[in-house]
C-alpha cells in the first residue's frame, strides 16, 4: 500500500510520518485490499490553531473518506483513523453479508430445482 503524506503549512517531522505510518498500516488488518491512502494534513492558524486530517483510502469499489479537526494533531489523527476503520468495518460486514446471501439463494434454488423432479 503506498501512503502519500501532504503537509500543508506544517513541518512533516520524522515523527508525525511514522504516527501517521502506524494509524494508516494498522488499518489493513480490518481489511487487506487497501491500494493507497492519501493524508493531507493542514495547520488552519486563523481558527484558533486547528488541526485538520483528511484521508482518501482507495479500495476496489468506491473509496473511502474521512476528515476530523481538532487543536491537537495526535488526537485528529486517532479520530480520523477511528472513522476509517468504522467505514472499513461496515464495508466488510456489507461484502460478506451480500456474499452469504447470493450463496443462500443459490442453494435453495438448487433444492427446489431437486424437489421438482
Amino acid at each position: 500500500m503506498q501512503i502519500h503524506l501532504s503537509p500543508r503549512h506544517l513541518v512533516l517531522t520524522a515523527a508525525i510520518h511514522s504516527y501517521v505510518a502506524e494509524k494508516i498500516e494498522h488499518l489493513e488488518s480490518i481489511t487487506g485490499n487497501i491500494l493507497a491512502a492519501h493524508v493531507v494534513l493542514l495547520h488552519d492558524e486563523t481558527k484558533t490553531k486547528r488541526h485538520v486530517v483528511k484521508v482518501h483510502l482507495a479500495v476496489p469499489g468506491p473509496d473511502i473518506h474521512a476528515e476530523d479537526a481538532e487543536t491537537d494533531l495526535y488526537v485528529a489523527i486517532d479520530k480520523v483513523v477511528g472513522k476509517l476503520a468504522q467505514q472499513l468495518r461496515k464495508r466488510k460486514t456489507k461484502l460478506v453479508s451480500t456474499k452469504k446471501h447470493k450463496t443462500q439463494l443459490a442453494t435453495e434454488s438448487r433444492k427446489r430445482g431437486y424437489a421438482r423432479r
